[in-house]
C-alpha cells in the first residue's frame, strides 16, 4: 500500500504535471477519435446485417432534389441511419453533385457508400415481370395492372394500335384479340416510364427472335402460316401439362385437320367462357362462338393463348402417331387413342 501511495504522489507531483497532463490529453483524444471512427462507421453501415433479413425497397428520387432532400427520403425509408451524415458522407466524397433522378431498388443490407454510388450513377430499378406460358391477354394486362405497371385498360387500348411485324400480317379484327399468341412469354425487365406500347413491342420483339428462320423453314414445309402455327400451339398450350406430351397432342390436332374432323379442344370453350371450369356442360359445348371447336371444322379464328417455345416446336415436329383422340386421366396425363372405340373405353375408366 505504501508503494502505490508513493507512486500516486509521484505522479501528481507539480514537476510531472506538464508531462502528465500531456499524456492524458493525448490518450483523450486518441480514446475519443477511434470512438468517433467507429460512431462513423456504424453510421456508414448497413440498416440490416443479416442477409435473410435483408429487404429491397423502391425509392423515386425527384428531379432537381439534392443530398438532404434525398437523404431525408432514404432515412424515412429506412435504408440510412442519419441523413445528416449522408449529407457530409456526399459531400466528402465529391458526390453531392452526381445524383440523379429515377426510380431505385435499394436494400437495407447496403452500406451508404453502395447507396450513393447505387444513385451517382444512375442505376435505376427495373421492374422483373415474368409472364407464364399459356396466358391470355387478359391474363397479361391483370398482372401487369398487380405490379403496378399499367392499368387492364391501358393495356388492352395499347394492343389496338398498330404494331409492324411480318408475322402480324393478315391478322383480322380490331379487338385485344388479335394480338393473342404473340405476346410471348417470357421474364421482361420493365424500366420506369415505359409506355403500354413499348412493352408491347418487347413482346412481339422477342417472340420475333424466338420464331426462328429454322422454324420458319419448318412451317413453310408443313404448310403452316405463322399464324395457324400459334393457333395450334396455343391449343397444345392449354391441353398438354407434361412436356413429353405436348408432340403427342399436337399430333393429335393435325391428324384431326388432316382427316377434315372436328378439333373439339375443351380449351377453346373455355376460352369463350373466359374462366377454367372443371368440367364443361353441354349447354357449354354448344357456345356458338367462331371459337367452339366443338362446332366448327378447322381451326378457331386465332390463338387462345400465348404459348411458349415447347408448344410452338411440339406443332412444328410433332410426334410420328395416328392418334386421334386423348382424355384426361386425372394426373395432369392423357390417355391417347387410335378409334373412337378406345377412346370412348378410355373415357369411361377416366372420367367416371
Amino acid at each position: 500500500m505504501e508503494n502505490i501511495r508513493e507512486n500516486l504522489l509521484s505522479f501528481f507531483k507539480p514537476a510531472a504535471y506538464p508531462l502528465r497532463f500531456g499524456i492524458f490529453i493525448i490518450l483523450l483524444v486518441m480514446i475519443i477519435s477511434i470512438s468517433c471512427w467507429h460512431y462513423l462507421k456504424w453510421l456508414a453501415g448497413p440498416i440490416c446485417t443479416s442477409p435473410s433479413d435483408a429487404q429491397v425497397v423502391t425509392v423515386e428520387i425527384t428531379p432537381g432534389s439534392n443530398l438532404k432532400e434525398i437523404g431525408e427520403t432514404l432515412a424515412h425509408n429506412n435504408l440510412i441511419k442519419s441523413s445528416k451524415y449522408f449529407v457530409y458522407y456526399g459531400l466528402l466524397t465529391g458526390q453531392d453533385k452526381k445524383m440523379q433522378a429515377g426510380i431505385y431498388q435499394i436494400s437495407n443490407s447496403w452500406s451508404m457508400k453502395e447507396i450513393i454510388d447505387c444513385i451517382s450513377t444512375g442505376k435505376i430499378a427495373t421492374i422483373t415481370v415474368t409472364i407464364p406460358e399459356g396466358y391470355t391477354v387478359k391474363q397479361i394486362g391483370d398482372l401487369l395492372s398487380q405490379k403496378g405497371i399499367l392499368t387492364p385498360d391501358q393495356f388492352q387500348d395499347a394492343l389496338m394500335a398498330d404494331y409492324e411485324y411480318p408475322f402480324l400480317e393478315g391478322v383480322t379484327g380490331t379487338g385485344p384479340q388479335r394480338m393473342e399468341g404473340f405476346l410471348f412469354p417470357a421474364s421482361y425487365q420493365l424500366r420506369p416510364g415505359m409506355t403500354e406500347e413499348e412493352i408491347i413491342k418487347m413482346m412481339l420483339d422477342k417472340f420475333q427472335s424466338v420464331f426462328t428462320a429454322e422454324l420458319q423453314q419448318r412451317a413453310d414445309e408443313m404448310g403452316l402460316t405463322v399464324r395457324e402455327v400459334v393457333i395450334l400451339a396455343s391449343l397444345v398450350e392449354r391441353e398438354a401439362q407434361l412436356e413429353e406430351e405436348r408432340p403427342k397432342v399436337a399430333a393429335v390436332f393435325l391428324n384431326r385437320l388432316d382427316k377434315g374432323m372436328r378439333l373439339e379442344s375443351c380449351a377453346t370453350v373455355q376460352y369463350i367462357l373466359g374462366k377454367q371450369k372443371e368440367k364443361l356442360t353441354n349447354k357449354d359445348l354448344q357456345d356458338p362462338s367462331p371459337y367452339n371447336t366443338y362446332l366448327h371444322t378447322g381451326l378457331p379464328p386465332g390463338p387462345i393463348a400465348n404459348p411458349g417455345l415447347a408448344s410452338i416446336k411440339a406443332v412444328l415436329y410433332p410426334a410420328d402417331v395416328d392418334y386421334l383422340f386423348f382424355v384426361a386421366k386425372g394426373d395432369g396425363s392423357h390417355h391417347f387413342s387410335n378409334t373412337f372405340q378406345e377412346h370412348q373405353k378410355a373415357s369411361r375408366r377416366f372420367q367416371n
